[in-house]
């Protein structure tokens, strides 16, 4: 049975290899590895997905893959052993585990038939590796072939007698050795086991070879080379600059500006497609007057806007991380759509990304004057990868499963009554408008403070309404107002600081809450609620522990 669970799962191995490769030659988005995970993402019910992304948060997605191999391997492990008893069966099982690759491949939004090939050969492989290892394991004998050591059964009216063989040197079956004898060197290993040991390891390291071919192909062949090349002209109108009194001097306040590399990524995507700028291409069409099509270098040559814009993800639970702040270039998203004429009744952009992602975009809110994006930069860079590059959606006050779309190809002017977007029939609502929140960032919940003045700071954010106060609590007490930080505008967070005068306070466990209120004299409710449906809402918590 051991032998038989080890050839399934190197079986498993080559075929996951060569698949890799396969698809590393042709196109990445088909690995069925790939194609399995997006579709166990797919088929996830809202509750799970609401724990994976709290619990292990942007690491889900690593989590989510390394599920789908734990169990793909004790399938492969199940075939092999069934391969050790009849091949067939062990072959039809393989067969089962390949059609669900190809099941989950073909069903992708954007595959074609060619995608069916990195499945089909890893199969291949796989079936023949998995035909060579069981015909050459040691317990893979022809039915009625006795094993090394033993002879024939001798049977006698019916009932069967085992005959053992003299053991080497012609003494009987547990007789010591003649005197005189010296021990013999170690015998060397049966012929079958030496061959199955030589095609076990030369099948890993195909399967390796493959896998590192594979993945080694799929860099060169994606986009960071052509996003490097790409040299932005000058913006007909610039971000306002920073004023004075950003970034206050506390230690641990989240920066106003979020670095690339910091920025939160929340999406459906395992793997982050690699669009070409060359070929990209946007179209909008649907309930409009005309039809638009755009290139990349039409893109370009747009007047370009620049703007300092806070996205948030729905996801994001109270005083979460799934927020962040940039500079974002890209052309008027409102003027592209009057370019193509929104006939009477439209109210959704159901806007589609290169992997098939959709977002559903209430029109209204695009068009009511405020800086909705078609993006291509962030933060003085052409987008990264992960964030959309070529172009992405960007619509300030709307949680980014309505209005943040990556890798944007296609833009329908619909209604909602007529199309849903993605996230909709999995139980988040149609509109999205970001709720008025704040966060503590200092101190940290669990953290320790000494005596005297505490600072207490964080970001609050009311987007495309602004944020007018915070004020700060100690255990229920009254509130007191924090000093807010100057923005550049109403569409991104905000930053507060407020000093807790502990020498009233005394020694051990202290809860420090926060609220904002909006420039509409909305205050943040204490009302809390999870993520799902339209986001979550409370107020932020930090339990601190003051020593004296």
């Amino acid at each position: 049975m051991r032998t038989g669970a080890i050839s399934g799962l190197i079986a498993a191995a080559a075929a996951m290899g060569v698949a890799q490769l396969a698809a590393g030659l042709t196109t990445p988005a088909a690995s069925p590895v790939l194609a399995v995970g997006q579709a166990v993402i797919d088929a996830t019910p809202l509750p799970v997905k609401d724990w994976s992304t709290s619990t292990f948060g942007t690491a889900d997605k690593t989590v989510l893959v390394g599920g789908v191999l734990i169990l793909l391997f004790a399938f492969a492990a199940v075939i092999g052993i069934a391969a050790m008893r009849r091949l067939a069966a062990g072959l039809g099982g393989l067969a089962v585990f390949g059609a669900i690759g190809l099941a989950a491949v073909l069903t992708r939004p954007d595959s074609t038939v060619s995608w069916i090939w990195p499945t089909l050969v890893g199969a291949a492989a796989g079936a023949f590796a998995l035909t060579m290892l069981t015909r050459t394991a040691p317990l893979a004998l022809p039915h009625g072939q006795p094993a090394p050591g033993e002879l024939p059964p001798i049977i006698f009216g019916g009932e069967t007698a085992e005959v053992a063989l003299p053991a080497p040197g012609g003494q009987p079956p547990g007789d010591p050795p003649l005197r005189g004898d010296t021990p013999s060197s170690p015998p060397e290993p049966p012929r079958g086991r030496r061959a199955f040991l030589t095609t076990a390891g030369i099948t890993l390291i195909a399967a390796a070879a493959g896998e590192v071919g594979g993945r080694q192909l799929t860099t060169r062949r994606n986009v960071g080379t052509a996003r490097s090349l790409i040299r932005f002209p000058r913006a007909a109108r610039p971000a306002p600059p920073l004023p004075a009194g950003i970034n206050p001097k506390v230690a641990g306040i989240s920066q106003f500006v979020t670095p690339n590399s910091g920025f939160y990524r929340v999406d459906t995507a395992l793997f982050p497609p690699q669009v070409d700028p060359n070929g990209w291409t946007l179209r909008i069409h649907g309930m409009v007057a005309r039809e638009v099509r755009l290139n990349f270098a039409g893109l370009l040559r747009r007047p370009l806007l620049e703007d300092w814009i806070t996205l948030c993800c729905v996801s994001n639970p109270v005083g979460g991380p799934y927020i962040g702040n940039a500079k974002w270039l890209g052309a008027s998203l409102a003027a592209l759509l009057r370019a193509a004429g929104p006939l009477a009744g439209a109210d959704q952009l159901l806007c589609t990304s290169a992997d098939g992602f959709t977002s559903g975009t209430p029109l209204t809110v695009v068009m009511d004057g405020r800086e909705a994006l078609l993006a291509i930069g962030m933060n003085g860079s052409a987008l990264p990868v992960e964030h959309g590059f070529p172009a992405r959606l960007v619509v300030p006050g709307l949680y980014g499963y309505v209005s943040a779309c990556k890798w944007v190809t296609d833009i329908e002017v619909t209604t909602f009554a007529k199309a849903q977007a993605y996230w909709v029939p999995r139980g988040w609502s149609q509109l999205g408008p970001i709720k008025t929140e704040s966060r503590i960032d200092v101190p940290s919940g669990g953290s320790t403070v000494g005596p005297g003045q505490v600072p207490v700071a964080g970001v609050a954010w009311a987007q495309h309404k602004g944020v007018d106060a915070v004020e700060v609590r100690v255990d229920g007490g009254p509130w007191q107002q924090a000093t807010l930080a100057a923005v550049p505008g109403i569409d991104t967070w905000r930053q507060w600081t407020w000093g807790w005068d502990t020498s009233g306070h005394r020694a051990g466990s202290h809860l420090l809450e926060a609220r904002a209120t909006d420039a509409t004299g909305y205050t943040q409710t204490s009302l809390t609620a999870d993520v799902a449906p339209n986001g979550a809402s409370g107020y932020p918590q930090a339990t601190v522990t003051l020593r004296k």
